[in-house]
This record gives C-alpha cells, sequence and structure tokens, in this order.
C-alpha cells in the first residue's frame, strides 16, 4: 500500500501586504521586489497563529475528501514557527477537530517539511501501521523576519495546506530526501539561547536570516538532479510528468529547473507573486490551488519538491487519483 492523496486544503490570513506597502518601511520598490522574485503580495496574520491556520486548512481537506476527523489515525504538521514549543502544533489541531483517534507530531524540516512529512506517511503505510492521515505544512514567518531587513521581509510570508493522504494501492511512487548540514549557516534563525542561574545574561532573539544568493545556486543545481534521480526511481521522463509542483521561494528558482529539466514552464504552476515563500506550507498551499481549479486530472504524473533551510531538500513523483 502506498500514501494516496484524497483531499486538499488551504488558509491564508486575511491580511495582504503589497509590495508597494513595503516600500513605505523599508527601501525598496514594487519593481526591484518582482523582477528579482516574482512576489507582488503576500499574506501577513495578524489574529491568525500557526495551529489555527492548520487547523482550517485541516478541516478544508476534511471536506474535500468526505473524510471525518474521528476516522484519521495519523497527524503531522510540519512548521519551524509553532505557536508554542510543547505541545505540538499537531496536537492543538488534533483537539481542534477532535481527531480523537489520531496520532499528532511535528516535523520540522523548513520548506521541505511537508514533502518529508508525505514520505514519511507513505513509509507508515507501506508498513502498514497508519491508514488515514492529515499532512499540513503551516508557518507563521512574519513572527521570525526582520521588518527592517529588505533583503528577507519581502519575501517570506503566512499560511497553512493540508492533504488528507490514504493507503491504497496507487499514490506515491518514489521519492528522493536530502540533507546537508555544513551548509545549515545559509538559512538560519536562533531560538532562545542557555538562560538558568550559571548563565544570568539572556540575549534577544535574533531574526531570521539568509545568504539569498546561496539559496539559488544550491536550488537551481541540486533540485533538477534530485528530481532527475526520482524520476529514475520510477522510469518517468520528466517531459511525461504532468505537473511539477515546486517550492514557491522565487520565480526565477522555478524557471531555472524548468530550463534545466528541458520542461515548459506552462508544467510549473506558480502562487509565489500572490502568497511569497510560505516555507513548510508553500507546497500543499499550490497544491490545494490546483486541485480546486480542476487541474489534477485522474492518472495523471507529478512531481512535489521542496527545498530550503538545512540545507534540506525532498522530490517525490505520485498518481493522482
Amino acid at each position: 500500500m502506498r500514501a494516496q492523496i484524497i483531499g486538499t486544503g488551504s488558509c491564508l490570513p486575511e491580511k495582504i501586504v503589497t509590495n508597494d506597502y513595503l516600500s513605505t518601511i523599508v527601501e525598496t520598490s514594487d519593481e526591484w521586489i518582482s523582477s528579482r522574485t516574482g512576489i507582488r503580495q503576500r499574506h501577513i496574520s495578524i489574529d491568525e497563529t500557526t495551529a489555527s491556520l492548520s487547523t482550517e486548512a485541516g478541516r478544508r481537506a476534511l471536506e474535500d475528501a468526505g473524510v471525518k476527523a474521528e476516522d484519521l489515525d495519523l497527524i503531522i504538521v510540519a512548521t519551524c514557527t509553532p505557536d508554542t514549543l510543547v505541545p505540538n502544533t499537531a496536537c492543538l489541531v488534533q483537539s481542534e477537530l477532535g481527531a480523537v483517534n489520531a496520532t499528532a507530531f511535528d516535523i520540522s524540516a523548513a520548506c521541505s517539511g511537508f514533502v518529508f512529512a508525505m514520505n514519511l506517511v507513505d513509509a507508515y503505510m507501506q508498513s502498514g501501521m497508519y491508514r488515514m492521515a492529515l499532512v499540513i505544512g503551516a508557518e507563521t514567518l512574519s513572527r521570525i523576519v526582520d521588518w527592517k531587513d529588505r533583503s528577507t521581509c519581502v519575501l517570506f510570508a503566512d499560511g497553512a495546506g493540508a492533504a488528507v493522504v490514504r493507503a491504497a494501492e496507487t499514490g506515491v511512487s518514489a521519492a528522493t530526501l536530502g540533507s546537508d548540514g555544513t551548509r545549515g549557516g545559509v538559512i538560519y534563525v536562533k531560538n532562545r539561547e542557555n538562560f538558568n542561574p550559571f548563565v544570568p545574561e539572556q540575549k534577544p532573539m535574533d531574526f531570521l536570516y539568509m545568504d539569498g544568493a546561496a539559496v539559488f545556486k544550491f536550488a537551481v543545481k541540486t533540485i533538477p538532479e534530485a528530481i532527475q534521480e526520482t524520476l529514475d526511481k520510477v522510469g518517468w521522463t520528466a517531459q511525461e510528468v504532468d505537473w511539477f509542483l515546486l517550492h514557491q521561494a522565487n520565480a526565477r528558482i522555478n524557471q531555472s529547473i524548468a530550463k534545466k529539466l528541458h520542461i515548459s514552464i506552462d508544467r510549473v504552476p506558480m502562487n509565489v507573486d500572490r502568497c511569497g515563500n510560505t516555507s513548510a506550507a508553500s507546497v500543499p498551499i499550490l497544491l490545494d490551488e490546483v486541485n480546486r481549479k480542476g487541474m489534477l486530472k485522474p492518472g495523471q504524473k507529478i512531481v512535489m519538491a521542496g527545498f530550503g533551510s538545512g540545507l534540506t531538500w525532498g522530490v517525490m513523483t505520485m498518481t493522482w487519483a
């Protein structure tokens, strides 16, 4: 048995922040942001939290799948911006949804998180351990960016995407995951430092740091190679794939990936212009968008890919049911 997606959902904060607005608080412009990233606006949380966005995305996915919360036996939330260190976000979602029979926990792999979580669910389902799962990618990155730093505050945003997954004969067919911890300093944000009677002075929390040029070089080299490796595992060619659902970090990155794979950019849907970079949430938000537009048809071949801090990367092939 393999993991098969049978329903999707997403939730974005109500507040929309345009590039023009950002130009009033940092030295930037719509032309500067959009020409370098493809981003024109993003959603930023005011009252919404990682847990509330996750819960609503999960609820919509359950409705789309026609599955009751009590039928779930597993909930995984991929996030690097939980509201609380404990309890984990998945337990908060479990409580709100009433998924009384589900085991719930979080994973942290930044922008690769949703693909990592899907791979974990697929392994569980191959083993027969779980049969019905809710997989969520969710972030409130606006809480960890420096709103005086134009190199990061123009990129990151908030949101959540979710998928209901069941054990079935068709679905996920292969995956390739990877990590390079030696390049962890390319994208990072510190948590609280040691604070106890023996370390009397507590330092303030740092904001997110990113070496954008290094991330770009990593993505355009590593992701096409990882996609090809995954395709080779199932005997597909890039030209056979109907849709490439890639992490929405930068339009230029995804255009470069398409060029290296020799595929039309028309098969690489993007919403980075409207949603910005939502890290672990970006792939499932995009998945829900193309699903609800009716773009996904039974039997179509799909590639999902996430990449980011760690550095981490994950690619997955699946046949849409």
